[in-house]
């Protein structure tokens, strides 16, 4: 099983002034985005990464680098078009106070999937190459580095509440209950069983667990792991229990 850490890419100055970036090209993240993008890096440190995909938006790619700067092990980024930002089509580039006094605001707000964005994407397309691009990369990713490998994937807001809530078996009208906040976590194990949403939107916290045990040497005996797909009735010991 795989665990793949979706990050939000950094503030920009375009989440700073109120302006629907989209797929603006040229949009940055300003001190404050690159000052949490640095501090996300320092706290996945502790868990080496075997892969990094990126959105080919450069505030996500200047988020990547980031975050793979404080790892362990040198890792070049991929970039992924699965995981670039939604078209908005013509409300990209407008201030979000004046999108909201239009009248297919509502409909984003409480139907998102009937909203396709004028000259743009439907909300219902952008999660389902966005989920695709995430399933099909954590497939590849466990079948070359095997069921402890840990992954990362940079991406936007909208895209990673759509990834988000399809793990969670949320309806995608209900996806604007989720919340993803520049450079935040979130944490998703694909498993045969099913998704495990292991954390949304988080700032802070040891994120060591997500860390591989060391290999054992030749020749000890060991238990054999008892860990299956299945949930643990009762919430389980956590982590930190050994199998």
């Amino acid at each position: 099983m795989a665990t793949v850490i979706l990050v939000r890419h950094g503030r920009t100055t375009a989440n700073a002034s109120g302006v629907l970036a989209g797929r603006t090209v040229g949009v940055r993240l300003d001190e404050t985005g690159a000052g949490q993008a640095t501090r996300t890096g320092e706290r996945l440190a502790v868990a080496p990464l075997v892969a990094a995909v990126t959105s080919p938006l450069e505030r996500c790619r200047q988020t990547t680098k980031a975050i793979l700067a404080a790892q362990p092990n040198a890792l070049r980024a991929q970039t992924d078009r699965g995981l670039t930002e939604c078209d908005y089509g013509e409300w990209q580039g407008r201030p979000l106070k004046e999108l909201a006094k239009e009248k297919l605001w509502a409909t984003v707000q409480a139907q998102p999937s009937a909203v396709t964005f004028p000259g743009g994407e439907s909300m219902v397309a952008m999660q389902a190459r966005a989920v695709s691009a995430v399933r099909r990369r954590d497939a590849l990713i466990e079948a070359e580095h095997g069921p402890g490998a840990v992954w990362l994937a940079v991406s936007h807001g909208d895209l990673i509440k759509s990834i988000l809530a399809d793990a969670l078996g949320m309806h995608l009208d209900l996806f604007q209950r989720l919340h993803v906040d520049p450079a935040s976590v979130s944490i998703i194990r694909y498993t045969a069983t099913r998704p495990y949403v292991l954390a949304t939107n988080t700032h802070a916290g040891d994120l060591s667990w997500l860390a591989p045990p060391p290999a054992k040497k030749a020749g000890t005996k060991t238990r054999r792991s008892r860990r299956t797909d299945d949930a643990a009735v009762g919430g389980g010991a956590g982590p930190s229990a050994t199998a």
